[in-house]
C-alpha cells in the first residue's frame, strides 16, 4: 500500500505517526488477535471475530467444495441465480464481474432487490428448467431473500410439475437457521453453512463467497491462499509499518479524525464492484454513534476543484487491465495534494488478499473511532416498519398513502407523514417543483453529502442517469455524492445514513411500478415490499432529523429521472 499526502495533509500524516506509535506501544496488534473486546468498546466485539481465521479452511471442507464444483460443472445448468442482499450476495458480485463466465460453468447473476421491474428481468433472462438458485442468507428470515425464494420455487414446481424442485436449489445460511431446517425438508441440493461469529458483510471468504466462487468455476482455493497469505501478514509478531490491515486501518481511522471523512473509491474498470463491497463493509461498521468513514463509490473522477478538504481518495488498480485516463486522473489529484491511497492487485486473485486486508483494516478503523465495528444497530427500526406495513397489508388494511405536496403529472413531491414540504426550514411556497429540486439539492453543507436513495430497478440505463444527477451536484456544489439502489443499500449504507455523520441529506426517488408480481403465499406483492421499505426508510431518516426529501415519479421512469439531472445541470450550473 502506498500512502501519498501532500504538503497540505501533514496534520493527517502526523496522526497517522502518533495512532500508530500508540499502538504499538499498547500492543493493540496483539489484542486484537486475541479477541479483546475492551479494543473497541467492550460489549461482545469478541464474538464477532471468526472472520480472522475463515480463510484457513479444513482439508475435508475443501474436498467438498471440490466435489459440489464437479456436480455443479456436470448438472445441465445454464445460469445460476443467487438471491441475496448485502454481505450474502456482494462478494460474488465482485468475483463474478471480475472473472465473468469460466468455461463450463454456468452463467451467474446476482438478484438482491424487491423491484418487480427487475425480479421480471431476471426471470425473463433464464431458462427456469436449467437453472440452480442459491438462497442467501445468514439468518434464514431476510424478507427480500424469503420472497424471491418462494416466488421462484413456485415457478420451478410449475414448470416441472413438482418434481425434483429442491434440486435446483441450494442453501448458504447459518447452522439451525430457518432456511437451514427448510432445505433439508425440502431436498435442497446441497446446503452450505456459514459460522455464527461471522457478520454477514465480513462473510466473502466464508461459505457465503466461496460457494459462489466454485459455482462459477473460479479456483477458490487459490482465493482462500491469496487471503492467508495476506492473513500473515497482519499477526502480531510484524512489525507494525510493515502490516498492510493496520496501516490502511490506521489511515481510514485517522482521515475521519481529522476531517476528512469521505473516501472516494475508485477502481480500475473490472474491479468496479469491489467498491461496492468496500462501502458496505465500511458503512455498516463504521457508521455510528455519529462518527464513521463515509464511502463514496461510483462517482467518477473530476477535476480538483470540485472536491472540497474533507476527501481522501483510495485507488484500487488492475495492473492486468489499467485504465490509462484514471492513471493520469489519480495522478493529478496527487499533484494538487489531495490524500491518495494506491492498492494494486497483480491478478484477479489478489481479490482473496484484498478481502483480508479491508475486513481487518475496518477491525483497526473501528478501534480508532472508538465503535463496534461489528454490530448494525441502527437498521432495525426500519426493519420492524417494513415488516409491520407488508403484514398490516396482508391482513386486508390498506397500505398507507400520502397526499403528494406539489404534483405537475409527471412527478411528484412528498412531506413526511403528512407534514408540509420545507427545504431544511426554507419556505418555497411558490416554487415549482423543478426549483423546489434545485433548492433542496444546492443546498447541502460544504461538509456533507447528498445521498440518493433509488427505489427503482437497477439497471444500466436507470445507473447513467442517477450519475448525471449526481455528478450535477458535485460540480455544482463541491460536496461528496452517493447513489444506493433500494432494497439494495438499506444492507449497505443505510445503517451509515441512519447511525452515522448527521451532515447527509438524502433525496428518495420512487416510481409508480408498470409490472406487478404476487409474492406465493401472501396477500401482498412484491411492489408493496418495496414501498413498505421506502417508507420505512423515509420514516425513519425523518425520525433522526435528518433531511429527506421523497421525489415521486409517477410518469415514464426513463423521462422522470432525465428531468431530475436536467434540472439540476441548469440550476447548478455545472462546471
Amino acid at each position: 500500500m502506498d500512502v501519498g499526502m501532500g504538503a497540505i495533509a501533514l496534520d493527517l500524516q502526523r496522526l497517522m505517526d502518533r495512532l500508530s506509535a500508540e499502538w504499538v506501544e499498547n500492543g493493540k496488534i496483539e489484542r486484537l488477535w486475541s479477541r479483546d473486546a475492551s479494543l473497541w468498546t467492550g460489549k461482545d466485539e469478541d464474538c464477532w471475530l471468526g472472520w480472522l481465521d475463515v480463510a484457513q479452511v479444513r482439508p475435508d471442507q475443501l474436498e467438498c467444495l471440490r466435489v459440489f464444483q464437479q456436480d455443479v460443472r456436470s448438472a445441465p445448468f445454464d445460469h445460476a441465480v443467487l438471491l441475496g442482499m448485502g454481505g450474502s450476495s456482494l462478494a460474488a458480485d465482485v468475483l463474478w464481474h471480475r472473472f465473468g463466465q469460466v468455461g463450463g460453468a454456468p452463467k451467474f447473476q446476482i438478484l438482491d432487490s424487491t423491484d418487480p421491474a427487475q425480479v421480471r428481468s431476471v426471470e425473463g433472462a433464464i431458462d427456469l428448467r436449467r437453472t440452480l438458485f442459491i438462497v442467501s442468507s445468514k439468518s434464514g428470515k431476510t424478507l427480500e431473500v424469503s420472497c424471491l425464494y418462494s416466488y421462484f420455487w413456485h415457478l420451478i414446481e410449475a414448470c416441472t410439475a413438482g418434481k425434483g424442485v429442491g434440486q435446483q436449489f441450494v442453501a448458504v445460511t447459518d447452522p439451525q437457521s430457518e432456511l437451514d431446517e427448510m432445505a433439508k425438508e425440502l431436498g435442497f441440493r446441497h446446503v452450505f453453512h456459514g459460522l455464527p461469529s461471522v457478520g454477514g458483510r465480513y462473510s466473502a471468504l466464508s461459505s457465503f463467497g466461496i460457494v459462489p466462487a466454485a459455482i462459477m468455476g473460479l479456483d477458490f482455493e487459490c482465493l482462500l491462499t491469496r487471503a492467508v497469505s495476506m492473513r500473515s501478514r497482519c499477526l502480531e509478531l510484524v512489525p507494525f509499518h510493515e502490516n498492510p490491515g493496520a496501516c490502511l486501518g490506521i489511515a481510514l481511522g485517522a482521515a475521519v479524525q481529522t476531517g476528512r471523512d469521505k473516501l472516494t473509491i475508485v477502481t480500475s474498470p473490472r474491479l468496479e464492484k469491489f467498491g461496492a463491497w468496500v462501502e458496505q463493509l465500511l458503512a455498516e461498521s463504521t457508521g455510528k454513534a455519529g462518527t464513521g468513514v463515509i464511502p463514496v463509490d461510483g462517482e467518477s473522477l473530476g477535476q480538483s476543484n470540485v472536491y472540497g478538504r474533507d476527501r481522501v481518495f483510495v485507488y484500487i488498480r488492475d495492473e492486468l487491465v489499467p485504465d490509462a485516463a484514471q492513471d493520469d486522473a489519480v495522478g493529478k489529484l496527487e499533484r494538487d495534494e489531495f490524500p491518495v491511497i494506491r492498492i494494486s492487485l497483480a491478478d484477479p486473485y489478489d481479490l482473496g488478499r484484498e478481502f483480508f486486508r479491508w475486513e481487518f483494516a475496518t477491525a483497526v478503523a473501528g478501534a480508532v473511532l472508538g465503535i463496534h465495528p461489528f454490530d448494525q444497530p441502527d437498521v432495525e427500526e426500519s426493519k420492524i416498519i417494513a415488516r409491520r406495513l407488508t403484514n398490516g397489508y396482508g391482513k386486508g388494511r390498506l397500505f398507507p398513502v400520502d397526499d403528494p405536496v406539489a404534483s405537475d403529472g409527471e412527478l411528484e413531491l412528498h412531506g413526511v407523514l403528512g407534514q408540509d414540504l420545507s427545504v431544511k426550514d426554507k419556505d418555497v411556497a411558490g416554487l415549482s417543483i423543478d426549483e423546489v429540486i434545485a433548492t433542496y439539492c444546492a443546498d447541502v453543507s460544504a461538509e456533507g453529502y447528498l445521498a440518493i436513495l433509488a427505489y427503482i430497478e437497477m439497471s444500466p440505463l436507470h445507473t447513467h442517469l442517477l450519475q448525471r444527477l449526481r455528478i450535477a451536484i458535485r460540480n455544482g456544489r463541491g460536496v461528496a455524492t452517493c447513489v444506493g439502489f433500494g432494497p439494495r443499500f438499506l444492507h449497505s449504507t443505510g445503517q451509515m445514513h441512519k447511525g452515522g455523520p448527521s451532515n447527509g441529506t438524502f433525496l428518495q426517488i420512487t416510481c409508480l411500478d408498470t409490472v406487478e408480481i404476487g409474492v406465493p403465499g401472501e396477500e401482498y406483492s412484491f411492489g408493496i415490499v418495496k414501498a413498505a421499505q421506502a417508507r420505512a426508510d423515509l420514516e425513519v431518516l425523518h425520525g433522526l432529523g435528518r433531511p429527506v426529501l421523497r421525489v415521486h415519479v409517477v410518469g415514464e421512469l426513463v423521462g422522470g429521472l432525465e428531468r431530475l439531472a436536467r434540472v439540476v445541470e441548469q440550476h447548478l450550473r455545472v462546471k
